[in-house]
């Protein structure tokens, strides 16, 4: 089964995905920051990761996309971006003009079958 990982350090939504993916029986790994997330994804297999947009800054999320796609051994890793930036009070932030690289976009609050069959279409299932 494909292996997850969560970034987003927000740790009732981490819970709530955890459970909403190990209970289809995916391999689930959490990372609070983008850091984290980067160190995460270098050491272990990683098939998908939900990046948050907004973490330890406003568009860390952003950052770590941008650097997985310069490093050889992370741009494999299907992203799903995943926020509630638009309708924050930072929305104006978020760059409209500029490449983020993802596979996918989700907003929060998340709906578990939009969640369950995007990853399935990322990896293949579907």
């Amino acid at each position: 089964m494909a292996k997850i990982l969560i970034a987003d350090d927000d740790p009732d939504f981490v819970q709530i995905m955890h459970t909403i993916l190990t209970s289809e029986g995916y391999d689930v790994v959490s990372a609070s920051n983008g850091g984290e997330a980067l160190r995460i994804m270098r050491e272990d297999r990683i098939d998908v990761v939900l990046l948050d947009v907004m973490m330890a800054s406003v568009l860390d999320g952003v950052g770590v996309a941008h650097e997985m796609q310069t490093d050889p051994a992370l741009k494999s890793i299907k992203i799903m971006m995943i926020s509630s930036i638009i309708s924050s009070p930072h929305a104006a932030m978020f760059p409209t003009d500029e490449y983020i690289p993802m596979d996918v976009w989700i907003t929060k609050p998340v709906q578990p079958d939009d969640l369950l069959s995007k990853i399935a279409r990322l990896i293949g299932e579907k």
